[in-house]
């Protein structure tokens, strides 16, 4: 149980700092990350597996550089669904997929050395 809320507050404190980085993302609270955080990995379980095998040929054709685009849909989605969590376009949700997958990775790697 610890583990999933260690991930859940990684993956808000992800966002919080995308949201700070890429024009165009905004989130007006903590709680709004929170919920935001909380929805991107439901899309992600749920919607994302959908959206690839729609996306299939596209993605193959282009040797899967059509998956940020699929990721930004993901991401639009979950904004949609987060209250106070607002993506202003598709650019800066594209955008803000590539951005949240590298900030994420640098939140796990800076709190994977401290734990």
């Amino acid at each position: 149980m610890t583990a999933y809320l260690v991930h859940w507050l990684l993956a808000t404190l992800t966002l919080l700092i995308t949201a700070q980085l890429v024009p165009g993302i905004r989130i007006t609270s903590f709680g709004a990350a929170l919920f935001g955080a909380l929805a991107i990995g439901l899309v992600n379980m749920l919607v994302w597996p959908v959206l690839v095998f729609l996306t299939l040929p596209l993605t193959v054709l282009t040797f899967g550089l059509f998956l940020f685009f699929v990721n930004g849909i993901a991401l639009k989605i979950s904004a949609g669904l987060s209250p106070g969590f607002e993506i202003e376009g598709f650019f800066p949700a594209v955008l803000g997929s590539i951005a949240l997958t590298l900030v994420g990775y640098f939140v796990r790697y800076v709190f994977s050395s401290m734990m």
